[in-house]
């Protein structure tokens, strides 16, 4: 009988939901919580699928998922790109998937760990740096400033002017921040992503955060579902959320880097949380019963072609 393990944290309403759905399938797959302690070099993997929910925040979860995957287990999801993703990287790729995306710019640091001296470790840095040059870059303000590996609307500011600005990057210490151009939309909407195909559209509110039925024409339904579906395919993500703010009829995506997508049933509300757990459920059984090879997954250029 195959396995799926799930690495959760502290959310409580998906993950029970998800291993009672699989496990009431009778389909000759389980789904549990993983357990995991000391992981020794070539240690047998009992788990066909690992959910992956919080690897981002528990760095030895992070180690065991690559071995996890160098072992022959399909990881959700893939540790190694989610290990390497940023948001500044997403900003390039989308622009040479021919996406549309914000300007986006990658700051260097406020601070560093210690260790680092100034006038000696950062020679290559340009400083001061030209701040006026950027903003106009970005077709002035506002701009964007946020965390480059954040997610969650966490560390995210809007900036007016350059006090705005310049207050908000002086507090940001070990964290790489970009800086992207503001998209006032007309419409705003965010997507769960499953299996690298299966799109769920939602209307969003960024500043409730509160999801609802979208109200897209076909023709707009169909750009934004194919764009998500050239996205997560490039990143090779089997559950994402995307973002996209709808500017004179265009879908700039603004953020697609969630690999561990909210799903919780207060957020979503009854009818999206079902339908993460149901599809969840159907891609891990598939994945375990039908392994997917990995070695392709690793091999970044194969994933950036488009």
């Amino acid at each position: 009988m195959s396995k799926i393990g799930v690495i959760v944290g502290r959310e409580w309403s998906w993950p029970p939901a998800f291993i009672e759905e699989v496990n009431r399938r009778n389909t000759g797959v389980t789904a549990e919580y993983a357990q995991l302690g000391g992981t020794r070099m070539d240690e047998p993997i009992e788990y066909s699928v690992l959910v992956d929910r919080i690897s981002h925040e528990v760095p030895y979860y992070r180690s065991y998922l690559k071995y996890a995957a160098l072992q022959g287990a399909h990881v959700v999801n893939n540790p190694y790109m989610w290990t390497a993703d940023d948001k500044f990287f997403e900003a390039g790729l989308a622009t040479k998937l021919g996406i549309a995306s914000p300007k986006t710019i990658v700051l260097p640091n406020k601070d560093y760990v210690p260790g680092i001296v100034h006038n000696e470790s950062l020679r290559n840095l340009i400083y001061p740096m030209d701040w006026p040059g950027l903003v106009d870059y970005l077709g002035g303000f506002p701009v964007v400033l946020k965390d480059a590996h954040g997610g969650g609307w966490k560390g995210v500011y809007v900036c007016h002017n350059f006090d705005e600005l310049f207050a908000n990057y002086n507090q940001s210490g070990l964290l790489t921040m970009v800086l992207q151009e503001f998209i006032q939309w007309d419409n705003y909407l965010r997507c769960m992503c499953l299996d690298q195909h299966d799109i769920l559209v939602m209307k969003y509110d960024p500043n409730a955060r509160r999801y609802s039925h979208h109200d897209l024409g076909p023709q707009l339904y169909d750009r934004i579902v194919a764009d998500c579906r050239t996205l997560v395919q490039a990143l090779g993500y089997d559950m994402n959320t995307i973002e996209w703010a709808v500017r004179g009829g265009v879908p700039y995506a603004i953020d697609f880097m969630n690999p561990a997508p909210d799903m919780d049933v207060n957020s979503l509300g009854y009818e999206f949380h079902r339908w993460c757990v149901e599809h969840m459920a159907d891609m891990c059984i598939r994945l375990a019963r039908e392994p997917r090879s990995p070695g392709a997954e690793l091999r970044w250029s194969k994933l950036f072609g488009g």
